[in-house]
This record gives C-alpha cells, sequence and structure tokens, in this order.
C-alpha cells in the first residue's frame, strides 16, 4: 500500500488548530516588507491591517484537508 504524502505547497501556507480548524496568512503578508520593521512599500496602517492569520473559507476547507493529508 502507498503512503499518503501531503502537498508541500499546502503545508507551508495552511496550519490546523487543536479544534480543526484551518488557518492562512492573509494577503500580501508573504513578502518581507511585510515583517519589516521599518516597512518598504505602504503605510504601516496596511502592514498592521494584515497582521495574523485568518479562518479558511468554508468552501475551501475540505480540498485543503485533502492536500494536507488530513
Amino acid at each position: 500500500m502507498p503512503k499518503n504524502k501531503p502537498h508541500s505547497g499546502a503545508s507551508k501556507r495552511f496550519k490546523v488548530t487543536g479544534s480543526g480548524k484551518v488557518r492562512r496568512l492573509q494577503a500580501s503578508r508573504k513578502s518581507g516588507a511585510a515583517f519589516a520593521s521599518q516597512p518598504t512599500t505602504g503605510s504601516r496602517r496596511k502592514h498592521r491591517r494584515n497582521a495574523g492569520e485568518v479562518d479558511l473559507d468554508k468552501a475551501d476547507v475540505k480540498r485543503v484537508k485533502k492536500m494536507l493529508g488530513i
């Protein structure tokens, strides 16, 4: 029986909480400027607004869990 391998790209972008919810980073958070102490592009307000993670949309949960091997 072959092993079930998770999608390596999905495992970098999503994580599952203890209760089973899938979390993702908000858009525009992957660039280095978003994490810098002094952002190089856009205002500080823009970067603060994008801080943190949000729950994945209900329509995408089934597909992402399948990619993660859950």
